[in-house]
């Protein structure tokens, strides 16, 4: 199937509530400008170099987001156009990104990350960490940043029971602050493979790759 008709199917299945950022990283800008020319405006990438240099490239109407883990020293090169980070994992980093915010006169929409699977390789805070930096009164002068949600990386596993409970830690967390915290109306959960099922546990987000643009180059 085509770029085009991959985006029909999912869109079909979605509630107008739900937003749907196409992984774009390893895409060339043709591929990325297929789904454009589809109507699809908001896309991910998980590094901070190839999202420069196709940022620099195509159309400004893009959202990019930042959705791969972020080292404070490249906050710097996209603080000026991205659209929201997703990979916000410690306070340290999202400093930063308020101090880049402030240079370019910007607030800047972040993610904080949780981590909700066992996986070594996967980032992300703990719920405690999060809370800690929600009831932090350092945040309150953090002018140039602006937390809108949260967002969790699954495990890479077919074991629905596995994936129902990291979903359900996520969520519940997400569900306990949304009255306390008005501004936290993101929960980004869901990939190609899961994306249904986190939808089912109150994902308004997701972020799908494969099964947009096709197995990874």
């Amino acid at each position: 199937m085509t770029i085009s008709k991959n985006l029909d199917e999912i869109r079909k299945s979605l509630d107008p509530s739900i937003q749907l950022v196409a992984v774009s990283k390893t895409k060339s800008n043709q591929e990325i400008m297929e789904a454009y020319d589809h109507g699809q405006r908001i896309f991910g990438e998980n590094k901070v170099q190839e999202l420069t240099l196709k940022q620099n490239k195509l159309p400004n109407d893009i959202q990019w987001h930042m959705i791969g883990h972020l080292q404070r020293n490249k906050v710097k090169y996209i603080a000026g156009f991205v659209k929201l980070i997703h990979s916000v994992d410690n306070f340290k980093l999202l400093k930063e990104i308020n101090k880049q915010g402030l240079k370019n006169n910007l607030v800047i929409n972040c993610l904080l990350q949780i981590k909700i699977a066992s996986e070594e390789t996967k980032y992300g805070m703990s719920i405690d960490e999060a809370k800690s930096i929600l009831e932090s009164e350092e945040l309150q002068s953090l002018n140039n940043v602006s937390i809108v949600g949260l967002m969790g990386m699954a495990s890479f596993t077919n074991d629905q029971d596995i994936l129902i409970k990291e979903f359900s830690f996520i969520s519940d967390f997400f569900n306990s602050l949304t009255t306390s915290y008005p501004k936290i109306k993101i929960l980004s959960i869901g990939m190609s493979d899961d994306y249904r099922l986190a939808i089912k546990h109150g994902s308004n987000m997701i972020r799908i790759g494969s099964s947009i643009f096709g197995l990874r180059n």
